[in-house]
């Protein structure tokens, strides 16, 4: 099995968001804008995502994570 990679984040207000700018959640949903407005009411650390579709994305700040959980919404 791989090692887990290290993601970096600097949403401090995110339940995933640990120490030194980490993500903490066990999977990473990245998106391109094209489709930020989709609904994603899921939670989804942990859990399998719609991955069969791909995209491509012009430039890194074409993307965002589709990952964030506010810290308020979990227990």
């Amino acid at each position: 099995m791989a090692a887990k990679p290290i993601v970096k984040c600097s949403v401090s207000n995110c339940y995933f968001w640990g120490e030194n700018n980490n993500c903490n959640a066990d999977a990473i949903m990245i998106e391109i804008d094209k489709h930020a407005r989709a609904s994603f009411d899921e939670e989804f650390a942990g859990e399998s995502f719609d991955s069969d579709h791909k995209d491509r994305a012009p430039s890194a700040s074409a993307t965002c994570c589709h990952t964030f959980t506010p810290k308020n919404k979990k227990s």
